[in-house]
């Protein structure tokens, strides 16, 4: 009777042992289908947090939860300063950055980028019956408000015959924009988008022309050459099934 017991416990602690092994076995293939992200969360309408909503929102958010989806991953966003992106993807705490991220080549030697996904730069906004202005050679003799300490202000002020008004916010430029005050509004293409779009402005209109022009990028770990290879097909599907022109005109409108 002894010997039959101790057969049972034994076999019951084998077959315990079994479970245990397939259930780590499980655990380590969850975790393999996580893509951990890392981006600096103050950034509308790329990444931003509203008051009462759990999970990030914007552009970047919308379009990583899609390339980890591509992939058969589950994004798993970390709020982590803009200046400890880059540290933290080389201490492999993190698989990707997707932050609104130029793409230069001093970052390049730090890190591997994807295939650009949004291309930035500085656009102007004028007035809905404005004929003269239909690029920045148009400008001269001629207002532009600007947000005051932005690249903007910088190279406008650089512009001959241009008169500049600083303001302090890009909602303060376009109240001036409407009530006549200046001519036109030059400031970062996405905040001129995003205004556009989610005001549903009426009587301005947004300008093809770009004084300037900086490719955004995901980040990975220079020897994570796999990684760049799928997140780069990943983006390639989501713009050959739409899914990427949805996103892009959820918070920028239909033009890109």
């Amino acid at each position: 009777m002894k010997l039959k017991k101790l057969a049972l416990v034994l076999t019951g602690a084998l077959v315990s042992l079994a479970l245990v092994g397939c259930g780590g076995g499980d655990q380590a293939k969850q975790d393999a289908k996580v893509l951990r992200v890392g981006a600096a969360v103050d950034f509308a309408p790329f990444e931003f947090q509203d008051e009462g909503q759990k999970e990030y929102q914007g552009f970047d958010m919308d379009l990583i939860r899609a390339v980890a989806k591509e992939m058969g991953s589950e994004a798993e966003i970390q709020n982590i300063g803009f200046d400890g992106l880059i540290p933290a993807l080389q201490a492999k705490n993190i698989d990707v950055i997707i932050s609104g991220m130029t793409i230069n080549d001093e970052r390049k030697q730090k890190v591997n980028f994807s295939d650009p996904y949004y291309q930035s730069g500085l656009t102007m906004i004028v007035r809905s019956d404005e004929e003269a202005i239909k690029s920045f050679k148009d400008l001269k003799g001629h207002k532009v408000a600007v947000q005051i300490g932005t690249t903007s202000a910088n190279m406008v002020k650089e512009m001959e015959g241009v008169t500049v008004t600083e303001l302090n916010t890009p909602a303060d430029c376009f109240m001036e924009l409407k009530a006549r005050g200046v001519d036109a509004v030059v400031n970062d293409r996405p905040v001129n988008d995003y205004y556009i779009n989610q005001t549903q402005a009426v009587g301005v209109k947004s300008l093809a022309d770009k004084l300037s022009a900086e490719d955004y990028g995901i980040a990975m770990a220079k020897d994570n050459a796999d990684l760049q290879k799928k997140v780069n097909e990943a983006l390639k599907k989501l713009h050959e099934n739409g899914e990427y022109d949805k996103i892009y005109q959820k918070w920028f409108g239909a033009s890109k």
